[in-house]
């Protein structure tokens, strides 16, 4: 049997052969890959001396092209230089030609402008010579001359322009009067509106003396009550059977003679009493204005308006202007301008609008402070109002510039009813004034001798003296005092201004 030890040596030395076999096959194995990396760098090598021949072969040839294309191009530029130098020498050669042209005509411009200096002296050397033997002649200096040439195309520089502007003035007021003609008589036509001249009522008649003093009542309570309760001042004077009543305000002058009738006829008066008519009267009137606001409205047709605006329409009924009631006023400017409008294809709801509202102010000018044409523009506003009716409200007596046609249709219709015979009356005292400086504002004028205002006014006949004045200054004189009664003076309608010249010869038989 073979013993452990035995066994042990053998197995370490078929281990020791184990791996002297692997170590054997490992060291064959990397001695081939080294083998087969060697060949791989040769084979490296001579690709990459093949590469870089060719590579070097192929920048030779690059580079030869490159140095062709170079020389080609530097060839051409030599060649355009050339060309380019050529022309410089060309051009400068034609320089030097005009400078010599140029030198050459200077020589001769110098020459002639001393001759022309030359000939220039000697010229006004002979106009002297003229000018004094004119003068000689004449007995009338160079000043004398030239002044009396300009007066003498002055004077006619003036005729022709008067004459011309007469011309232009004659033909534009033919054809204007007669379009403006046609318009405004249908306009006139279709308008049917009733215009009567109210005036408030101040003064209330009475059956007899007797009821003064009831009016007055007892230490006055009486009329004291009644003042409190209507806002006005009752007069009670030596008067016989009337009494007065005074009041800035028309709704409650109306308010006070309506209750003041009524008590009166009634008998009955007393403080209480006169509270309980006054109140009953206030509503009565209220209603009034309600109803005759409405019966605006409706009567021109005119929609939409604030319910406010309708109120202070009816307060209208109650106003007067000139003696002009001016509600009336305005329901027939409000048919005015629509007819208007309709004729010339302006806005007819803006125009009829703006009508019915142009005078709007007047219901309040007693309680607010400035002209009505700018209360009414704040009333319009704050009635949301559109922009193109608050303006023709604003422009209708001239305080804005006119920025639309329905503006001046306002204005025209405004101008038409006022100015209609009848419908306004003035004061004495205006009247003679107005009438006056009518008068005034002709004899300011040069050449005037005298004038006269007549036709209540409505025309102006101006008396010129011939000398001073002929025929074509006559009509510039016109369309003169024409322009200052425009600016100077506020009136309705239009004033006609007729000038007259006329010469006289007078002789006496003996």
């Amino acid at each position: 049997m073979l013993t452990p030890v035995y066994v042990a040596l053998a197995a370490a030395y078929a281990l020791a052969l184990g791996l002297a076999w692997l170590l054997w096959r490992s060291h064959r194995a990397v001695r081939d890959k080294a083998k087969e990396a060697t060949k791989l760098w040769d084979q490296a090598q001579k690709e990459i001396a093949g590469l870089k021949k060719a590579a070097l072969l192929e920048a030779k040839d690059e580079g030869h092209r490159l140095r062709q294309e170079i020389e080609q191009e530097n060839r051409e530029r030599r060649n355009e230089l050339q060309r380019a130098e050529r022309r410089l020498v060309a051009k400068e050669e034609a320089l030097d030609r005009r400078l010599e042209n140029l030198e050459r005509k200077e020589k001769e411009a110098a020459a002639k402008e001393q001759d022309l200096e030359r000939m220039a002296a000697e010229l006004a050397e002979l106009q002297a010579r003229e000018r004094m033997e004119l003068e000689r002649l004449s007995g009338v200096t160079t000043e004398e001359a030239t002044q009396m040439l300009l007066k003498a195309v002055e004077i006619e520089s003036r005729h022709e322009c008067a004459k011309l502007a007469k011309q232009i003035e004659d033909e534009t007021r033919e054809k204007a009067e007669k379009e403006a003609r046609k318009i405004i008589t249908l306009a006139i036509q279709r308008c049917a509106v009733d215009q009567a001249a109210e005036t408030t009522v101040s003064v209330v008649p009475l059956p007899n003396d007797e009821m003064k003093g009831r009016i007055i009542g007892r230490e006055g309570r009486n009329i004291r009550a009644f003042e409190a309760a209507s806002g006005v001042d009752l007069i009670i004077d030596d008067t016989p059977e009337a009494v007065v009543i005074s009041g800035f305000d028309p709704v409650r002058r109306e308010v006070a003679r309506s209750a003041l009738t009524k008590l009166i006829g009634d008998g009955r008066i007393h403080p209480g009493r006169i509270e309980e008519v006054v109140a009953k009267a206030k509503a009565e009137t209220e209603e009034k204005i309600r109803e005759a606001g409405e019966q605006a409205v409706m009567e021109t047709g005119v929609t939409g308006l604030h319910p406010e605006l309708v109120r202070l329409l009816g307060k209208l009924h109650f106003r007067t202007s000139y003696g002009q009631n001016v509600l009336d006023h305005a329901i027939e400017c409000t048919h005015l301008a629509g007819a208007m409008a309709a004729e010339l294809g302006a806005d007819v709801p803006i125009a009829k609008r703006a009508a019915l509202l142009h005078d709007i102010g007047k219901a309040v000018d007693f309680e607010v402070e400035g002209p009505h044409a700018a209360i009414g523009v704040e009333l319009a506003k704050r009635h949301h109002e559109s922009a193109e009716v608050m303006h023709a409200i604003a422009a209708h007596h001239g305080e804005e510039e006119f920025a639309s046609v329905e503006a001046v249709l306002v204005q025209v219709a405004d101008a038409i009813s006022a100015a209609r015979p009848g419908a306004r009356r003035e004061t004495l005292e205006t009247y003679i004034k107005r009438l006056e400086k009518l008068e005034k504002i002709a004899d300011s004028c040069p050449g005037v001798e005298k004038s006269f205002a007549i036709q209540a006014g409505r025309e102006i006949r101006v008396m010129v003296k011939p000398e001073a004045v002929d025929d074509l200054l006559a009509a510039k004189l016109a369309k003169d005092v024409a322009h200052s009664i425009e600016n100077e003076l506020q009136y309705p309608g239009q004033i006609k201004v007729t000038v007259i010249r006329e010469t006289r010869a007078v002789e006496y038989a003996k």
